[in-house]
């Protein structure tokens, strides 16, 4: 017994040295020399020659890998129980605009859960195209709108946005308007959709209090070392997400945009990754484990990610911990596997925890299966210049700034979206 608790605190006190004394590299000489699995070879080593054997042999075997490596997969079905229109308006935004809350409910194993998406539609006799984004602080933070409701999910504290003792109350409404142009999608002939990711699964390590749990059998309190993480079951809630959108006269869900920041840039890629229902894809800033190359170890690695947020990917994931190069995929497939749908990866310059350099080449890596479509990626392996984007099927921008979403990203998001999906 004695000896059993010495070997823990050993442990215990050894992660906290290897954490302190860990420091991310961002000196571009420092990167290791590595080489990029060709997205284009099988893992046997066949040359994939045409969109058959892409989408036959290719394309599957990356996506399981991704599914029992580094995500997890979804351990089963499960099919919207019953939509609810909790209100309706049809004079959102100064009229310009319909609003609909509508939730979405789900029951399982004698288990429910519950999710509520924030929808504004342009006002039009036309079915239209849609963003579809999650945000951090719940639905009531992303507008000034005093009709949208605010949720009672659990929510990470944050003092200056009034929000303690993880409740969100009516002085955290609006105050992430920064991140949304929803007036610009309008104007734009766009609607926009949100959802409170933490209606879905609470962004905590505990795998019991989201709809992992619908699934749990027994005394389970775990998903199987394979099985999804958060990351995976934030993108399995967009998907249900679409399922509505389907039912709804007023979306045309053929054009759906799937949209992400930070750690839900990674869910976005994942969410089009799986789920080829969605017309494009944006991640914004989505770092390691999003578009950013795991090989560069440049900023945040895969040691760190899972030290810091070990419920975001499956159990597998961590046997890379410190071990990049015996991953045999790298994040070019996995923007790959959006193909031959529309793709916009885009970083900020002062964001070099989320390798902006990395996020370029993971875009411009992808470039060989979508050229094997006939679409057009980045064609200059050089990263473009700061607030220059790079607008084609595959785009990238690079903007002056920090780790954030702007007017300028929504601006480029919009014009690219006009282009290739509206």
């Amino acid at each position: 017994m004695i000896r059993t608790v010495f070997l823990l605190l050993f442990v215990i006190s050894f992660g906290f040295v290897a954490e302190a004394q860990w420091k991310p590299n961002y000196d571009e000489s420092k990167v290791p020399e590595f080489k990029l699995p060709d997205p284009l070879k099988t893992f046997s080593g066949k040359k994939v020659r045409s969109v058959k054997q892409w989408e036959k042999k290719r394309r599957p075997e990356i996506l399981d890998y991704y599914q029992q490596n580094i995500y997890g997969e979804v351990p089963g079905k499960l099919a919207i129980s019953s939509v609810d229109v909790l209100e309706e308006s049809s004079n959102a935004y100064g009229g310009k605009a319909i609003r609909k809350q509508v939730e979405l409910s789900f029951e399982k194993n004698k288990q429910s859960l519950h999710f509520t998406i924030l929808i504004y539609l342009p006002k039009t006799d036309k079915k239209v195209p849609l963003f579809l984004g999650y945000n951090f602080y719940g639905n009531h933070t992303v507008t000034d709108d005093v009709n949208v409701l605010i949720s009672t999910a659990w929510v990470d504290n944050n003092p200056s946005f009034g929000i303690v003792n993880h409740q969100l109350t009516e002085q955290s409404r609006g105050v992430r308007t920064n991140r949304w142009a929803i007036e610009k999608m309008l104007d734009a002939g766009f609607g926009f959709a949100t959802i409170y990711y933490g209606e879905v699964d609470p962004d905590t390590n505990d795998l019991t209090d989201g709809v992992q749990r619908l699934f749990y059998v027994d005394d389970q309190q775990q998903p199987a070392d394979n099985e999804w993480g958060s990351i995976a079951a934030w993108a399995w809630g967009l998907s249900r997400a679409m399922d509505y959108f389907e039912q709804d006269e007023d979306i045309d869900a053929s054009k759906v945009i799937v949209f992400g920041h930070s750690r839900l840039g990674k869910t976005s890629l994942w969410a089009g990754a799986n789920d080829q229902r969605f017309a494009g894809v944006i991640a914004n800033n989505s770092g390691c484990g999003g578009a950013a190359l795991f090989k560069r170890q440049f900023g945040e690695t895969i040691w760190r990610i899972n030290r810091s947020f070990p419920h975001w990917f499956c159990d597998n994931f961590k046997n890379f911990n410190n071990d990049e190069k015996k991953l045999v995929v790298d994040q070019h497939e996995l923007i790959a596997l959006v193909a031959p749908r529309p793709v916009y990866v885009a970083s900020a310059e002062e964001d070099q925890w989320a390798d902006p350099k990395g996020e370029f080449q993971g875009a411009y890596y992808a470039g060989p299966v979508y050229k094997l479509y006939g679409k057009k990626g980045i064609q200059d392996d050089t990263q473009p210049p700061v607030n220059k984007p790079i607008i084609n099927t595959v785009a990238y921008h690079i903007r002056s700034g920090v780790h954030d979403v702007t007017d300028f990203d929504w601006e480029q998001y919009i014009n690219w979206a006009q282009k290739f999906i509206q």
